[in-house]
């Protein structure tokens, strides 16, 4: 298929380059986790006319005819409506809760606890489970909250799409491509 560019010893590996995917208006799929596609995907999905190439990296990709820059941000042809209800998963439990123990507040050893325990009937829903640190999980064993002493800092409920895309903003990657910021935060307000 396509072979990087090997003359450049300097060059960057082309797995290092991912693609940012937007929506057909133009912002992104999800902010966290981030909605980035590999070099590859994207060069596939361009070839298909299923994406608009936005701004590409400086390095290039050849195949024996062809030579292209890497995209690095693309925008979808076809608009794909968001969920406006999240799928039940640990990782969006924790983005809900914005990565801290709704016990202590700490971000370090995070775990799930159902509030009401199972043993009392409690199920595994939105309502239910809130992020804990294990020593606070540990501590409150299998009682409610009230039992174990212990104050919740917000109840558990089912997050919208949206509150989750506001809560991932606050967790930027550790990466951003300059290309990448004017569509990432878009809707923050600009220094005068």
């Amino acid at each position: 298929m396509y072979t990087t560019d090997l003359l450049d010893a300097r060059a960057v590996s082309p797995e290092s380059c991912p693609a940012l995917v937007l929506n057909a208006d133009y912002t992104p799929l999800s902010y966290y986790p981030l909605s980035l596609w590999s070099w590859q995907t994207a060069i596939k999905a361009a070839f298909l006319d299923r994406v608009s190439v936005v701004a590409e990296y400086d390095r290039v990709v050849h195949s024996p005819r062809f030579a292209m820059r890497l995209p690095s941000v693309i925008a979808l042809r076809d608009y794909v409506k968001p969920s406006s209800h999240p799928a039940f998963t640990r990782f969006n439990l924790f983005l809900r809760d914005r990565f801290s123990c709704q016990y202590c507040g700490t971000r370090h050893d995070l775990t799930f606890d159902h509030v009401v325990p199972r043993a009392y009937g409690g199920r595994t829903t939105w309502a239910n489970v809130t992020t804990a640190c294990a020593p606070c999980n540990l501590r409150k064993g299998g009682r409610t909250p009230a039992e174990a002493h212990m104050a919740l800092r917000s109840a558990p409920r089912q997050p919208t799409a949206h509150e989750l895309q506001v809560n991932g903003r606050a967790f930027p990657p550790h990466h951003l491509h300059e290309t990448w910021r004017d569509y990432l935060y878009w809707d923050t307000e600009l220094e005068a």
